[in-house]
């Protein structure tokens, strides 16, 4: 016998080995699939519930469902802001911050990124479901559930238009004074290249 040669006995063990990982991978992956799908259809099911069952409270307090909308819109707007961030990244380009540091970031950036689409869930499920009679509560339209919807598509264009005018505004003002700088120590002969002064 060889030294490539393994006995019968080791290669068939090695085999059952290898069928014993991949049934269990297997049967992990269809637990986890299974398992997701019920929490994701949960998680859906009972947003859509929950917001059915508050959003009269809210459209009857002070503002009614114009407020609501506005305050929603803005909520969209700051999430977006804190998702699109840099100030969320690592603090280090080599990533030797705290490991407690980078879980709170990445759990920031989460809620950031979470926040612009409750409140499109939350406004969408007071509208009359599809193929469902008026008459059952659980599809029937939420009064005020349209304006709110009106006043949220309002501020999110209006309010996120005048940010990002701002922020256009703000660019080009540091770009034209990165300019003007240098311009200036060009005039000074230091603006140039190293190549370019000898």
């Amino acid at each position: 016998m060889t030294g490539r040669e393994r006995p019968v006995d080791e290669v068939v063990a090695d085999r059952d080995r290898r069928l014993r990982v991949r049934v269990r991978d297997g049967v992990g992956l269809v637990l986890f699939l299974v398992v997701g799908a019920v929490v994701v259809v949960g998680l859906f099911g009972g947003a859509r519930w929950a917001a059915r069952e508050s959003a009269p409270l809210l459209y009857d307090l002070p503002g009614g469902s114009w407020g609501v909308g506005g305050v929603l819109g803005l909520v969209t707007l700051l999430g977006w802001g804190g998702a699109v961030s840099g100030r969320l990244e690592m603090p280090t380009a080599n990533g030797s911050g705290k490991a407690s540091g980078a879980v709170l970031r990445r759990l920031a950036r989460g809620v950031c990124a979470a926040a612009p689409v409750a409140p499109v869930l939350f406004l969408i499920s007071g509208l009359q479901g599809k193929n469902c009679r008026t008459y059952e509560p659980d599809c029937s339209y939420v009064p005020g559930t349209g304006p709110a919807l009106l006043v949220y598509a309002g501020c999110v264009a209006v309010v996120g238009w005048l940010t990002h005018r701002r922020r256009r505004a703000v660019l080009e003002a540091r770009r034209a004074h990165g300019r003007q700088r240098l311009r200036k120590l060009r005039t000074r002969g230091r603006g140039k290249s190293r190549a370019a002064r000898r």
